[in-house]
């Protein structure tokens, strides 16, 4: 029990290291394409800047890579498909189903591109860690893996756009997954990684200094989807994918911020924490 706490604490610790360079890196000019070019407007017109993601991304998969490869792929992955959407996406197209509306008239939006790549990096990993926990060899083993596979995918893919539609308001993405992320310490690296990295960065987001930007969200959502994928039975997975596919419909109809804002205990927990 002590080695396998030990191993957490040295997985938050390295998400924690990892997205601090990042953070310098940023500070000294050093991020791809100079810092400039991740500076954006938040939703009261105040400059902040994206790089916040890209600390994020790195600190939460760059140490998986030694820790659980395929996880790791699948958060960087995430990141950069979401990067792209930062950096060259439509502003004009709003939504999953604005996106898949393009998608059907012929048109491959970054925004498009972005939930394909979510997918195939979901695949991966939980293809990979099913593979590893099923070993039985026969037919209805095979059958399970494939069946409950795709549901893990899918779970990965929609908690990755679930923090993207959650990143509206300063700490919001981030105290949703931080909070998700901790009764799955003590299982996969992924959620302790993801943790290290949500905390260093929380604080300039909560300031309203800095925002994750696709390319945070998409990866925070992907790295605690993948670490709850690994650690939940397969009708958990049914469950979960459930939920996030409810969720993700009703926010084409409803505003998550409307919901909140008129909900007193959820408005308190928003707030919480903001300069």
């Amino acid at each position: 029990m002590r080695r396998h706490r030990a191993g957490t604490v040295l997985a938050v610790a390295a998400g924690v290291g990892t997205a601090a360079v990042l953070r310098a890196a940023h500070r000294t000019g050093r991020l791809p394409g100079g810092s400039a070019r991740w500076e954006r407007t938040n939703h009261r017109g105040d400059p902040v800047s994206l790089t916040e993601g890209v600390a994020l991304a790195g600190g939460a998969g760059l140490p998986l890579l030694l820790l659980d490869p395929p996880a790791g792929c699948a958060v960087l992955l995430a990141g950069v498909a979401g990067a792209v959407d930062d950096l060259g996406g439509r502003t004009d197209v709003k939504g999953l189903r604005g996106h898949l509306g393009a998608l059907a008239e012929g048109e491959l939006t970054t925004g498009a591109l972005k939930v394909l790549t979510l997918g195939v990096a979901g695949l991966g990993a939980v293809l990979w860690s099913d593979r590893e926990r099923c070993r039985d060899g026969n037919g209805e083993g095979r059958r399970r893996v494939r069946v409950d596979t795709l549901a893990g995918a899918a779970v990965v893919a929609g908690s990755a756009n679930l923090a993207n539609l959650l990143d509206l308001r300063p700490g919001r993405a981030l105290k949703v997954a931080l909070a998700a992320s901790l009764p799955l310490l003590d299982g996969p690296p992924a959620a302790a990684t993801t943790l290290g990295a949500g905390l260093l960065v929380l604080p300039e987001d909560l300031r309203g200094r800095t925002m994750l930007g696709d390319t945070g969200a998409n990866a925070l959502g992907a790295g605690i989807g993948v670490a709850a994928v690994q650690a939940l039975p397969a009708r958990g997975r049914w469950v979960l994918l459930a939920g996030i596919t409810t969720l993700t419909l009703v926010s084409e109809r409803v505003s998550f911020t409307r919901v909140i804002e008129s909900t007193p205990v959820l408005r308190e927990i928003d707030r919480w924490g903001r300069w």
